[in-house]
């Protein structure tokens, strides 16, 4: 029989990975509820996490009681910055695809409803989406463009008279053309944000889009090593009508797009510290607890260097994301400081990982330790919302005042 690290260990009686205790910088409230939080991940979701990545399968069944929670937007409920951030942190330490999932639906398009929404859209989307009972999707990202998306994107809106009655309602509607890739929910939600460009000015335009609508078609990307239980989808819309009411009349270029980029820029980057919290709790549990040569792999030297090379990654990402959510709260952050955040902790989080997975041998090639889904999840960490590379070049246009992108 394979040893397996018990739920039950000593190293519950040992420093946490949090080792400059960061976290006592939040409320007294905001630490019950991140309590609260870390006990629901505990019972609901850390048990059954490796069997969804395994399945690629999405537990639809957790939406009721994650809404129960009422961690949507934190900020726009009063919480800190840093707090929403380490709520990020938790979840993913736990499981990457369900804190993709929050993040993708709440800081993306409920955070979008709540900036760029109507009182119309607000009114009729917020509380069933706050809530869940409605999920949505960010589709931005196309087949040919990824970073270059801004400049590249291909999917096309016109707008037309729509003659009274037909099924959009009637009156100014718009017509949308084109394809969407790496779109996370995209295969069971029920509204998308579309990004288009329109085909009368080139203007970057954004629209709430029905899912169910005549001439969407979703379908499921296969055979990921990464996010497996995240639903990516490609999507094609082919002469799909959207009411005017259904457009963000307040997006008027690619720039307030940014804005919704920003933050969740800022919320992988936390991503990348819970995978950093995951590896660094499994692997130190792992060398406590295995034997090899008669004695605990954590009584080995070079062992306990990886564990402080990762525990230092760790607290150095912490460090830097816990000065991103100060700025936040001050409005003071800007996308040059995002990027670096985003490209340093993911960068640290590749070795972090590595390091994880090496410590334990060939057990880390199995999913069965949880450092085999960690070490897979954190390549879709490094690479979406801005890649290492990309977002390496938007800080080095920030300090050089010369850009290397184009």
């Amino acid at each position: 029989m394979t040893h397996r690290p018990s739920a039950e260990s000593a190293v519950e009686a040992l420093p946490t990975a949090d080792f400059y205790d960061y976290e006592s910088l939040l409320s007294g409230s905001e630490r019950r509820k991140l309590q609260e939080l870390r006990e629901f991940l505990a019972a609901e979701i850390a048990p059954y996490a490796e069997e969804w990545w395994n399945k690629a399968e999405f537990p639809s069944q957790l939406l009721p009681k994650l809404a129960a929670l009422e961690l949507s937007t934190p900020a726009q409920r009063g919480y800190s910055h840093l707090f929403a951030g380490l709520v990020i942190a938790e979840i993913t330490r736990v499981d990457t695809s369900i804190a993709t999932f929050f993040l993708v639906h709440h800081d993306l398009f409920v955070e979008a409803l709540y900036k760029f929404g109507s009182d119309d859209q607000r009114s009729r989307l917020l509380e069933d989406a706050s809530n869940l009972r409605t999920t949505g999707a960010f589709a931005l990202t196309e087949p040919g463009h990824g970073s270059d998306v801004a400049g590249g994107m291909e999917t096309r809106a016109r707008r037309i008279s729509s003659p009274s009655g037909a099924a959009d309602g009637g009156g100014d509607c718009w017509v949308l053309n084109g394809a969407k890739r790496w779109i996370g929910n995209g295969t069971f939600c029920d509204y998308m944000l579309v990004w288009a460009r329109d085909e009368a000015d080139g203007t970057v335009r954004g629209f709430i889009v029905d899912a169910s609508l005549p001439g969407v078609t979703r379908s499921r990307i296969e055979n990921k090593i990464a996010l497996r239980t995240v639903q990516n989808a490609d999507i094609v819309f082919e002469d799909v009508r959207v009411r005017e009411a259904d457009r963000f009349a307040t997006v008027d270029g690619f720039e307030d797009t940014n804005e919704l980029l920003r933050g969740s820029r800022i919320m992988v980057a936390w991503q990348a510290v819970g995978q950093q919290l995951a590896a660094f709790d499994v692997a130190r549990q792992y060398a406590v607890e295995r034997r090899q040569f008669g004695r605990p792999l954590a009584k080995f030297q070079l062992i306990q260097q990886q564990l402080v090379s990762m525990l230092g990654n760790t607290v150095a990402s912490m460090g830097m994301m816990v000065r991103i959510a100060q700025l936040q709260d001050r409005g003071a952050d800007d996308m040059a400081q995002v990027a670096l955040a985003k490209s340093y902790t993911s960068a640290r989080m590749r070795e972090t990982v590595a390091m994880g997975r090496s410590l334990l041998g060939g057990n880390g090639i199995v999913t069965d330790y949880r450092m085999a889904k960690i070490f897979a999840d954190a390549e879709a960490i490094y690479t979406y919302e801005g890649s290492y590379e990309i977002n390496t070049l938007i800080v080095g246009r920030a300090v050089t005042g010369v850009s290397a992108i184009v």
